[in-house]
């Protein structure tokens, strides 16, 4: 199996490939240049791997909570090679991909990104046979509204226990064992989950893969920018 992973949502970029149960990545804390670096690296490590964009079996790609245009811009990428070979996307949380950041004896995982603006990208995952699971759904809140099952105690990992001079923290009290705040997802981490759902055959056509923004207004924004394009063109056609 050969495939290629793109996650750009947050303000680290990278760059995965895996082949036939090797992985090869580029990884950087780069912000404002997940554009600059992602296609060459993605040529880099082909020329690493000794294969040609023909020989990949699928794309994937985190497609979100994170930064709009870096959501978008792994959704782009993707989709451009995708469409162009004729292969499936396989779209993975990047909530998910963060809860891989936590130590592998660490079973209840909170992952949470700085959305900014007094917010924050939150989601709950229980470790299964090494992989997160999804035990709540993806949120984008104020510290305050976060909380946890009665008796639970989580790890926490990513940006979102920085933020607000640590609101997250304090909200969670004892239910927070320990945290890392430094935490960023990783391309190598979008592949340990989309290697297995492509061998369970979950991968979709490049068309269909939506980003998860949760911020309604931003994608009623995109939407509305792409009607004025659309009339414009249509006006200068």
């Amino acid at each position: 199996m050969k495939l290629l992973a793109f996650e750009t949502a947050t303000e680290a970029c990278s760059v995965a490939l895996h082949v036939d149960g090797q992985v090869l990545e580029r990884f950087e804390i780069a912000p404002r240049r997940h554009a600059e670096l992602s296609l060459p690296w993605a040529e880099e490590l082909l020329a690493e791997a000794g294969i040609s964009r023909r020989q990949l079996d699928g794309i994937a790609l985190s497609r979100g909570p994170g930064a709009f245009t870096g959501v978008r811009l792994a959704i782009a990428l993707a989709q451009g090679i995708a469409l162009a070979l004729d292969r499936p996307l396989l779209p993975v949380s990047t909530l998910q991909v963060l809860a891989l950041r936590a130590p592998v004896e660490e079973n209840q995982i909170l992952s949470a990104i700085d959305a900014r603006m007094g917010e924050l990208y939150v989601a709950r995952f229980e470790r299964v046979d090494g992989l997160p699971v999804a035990r709540d759904a993806e949120r984008v809140c104020v510290p305050a509204a976060v909380s946890l099952p009665e008796a639970a105690s989580v790890y926490g990992v990513g940006t979102g226990f920085a933020a607000g001079e640590g609101a997250l923290v304090a909200q969670l009290g004892a239910g927070l064992r320990r945290f890392d705040a430094t935490a960023l997802p990783r391309a190598a981490d979008v592949l340990a989950l989309a290697v297995p759902a492509f061998a369970r055959g979950e991968g979709i056509a490049p068309e269909k893969v939506e980003p998860a923004y949760l911020r309604d207004n931003v994608a009623l924004t995109l939407v509305e920018q792409q009607a004025a394009r659309d009339a414009k063109a249509k006006a200068n056609g």
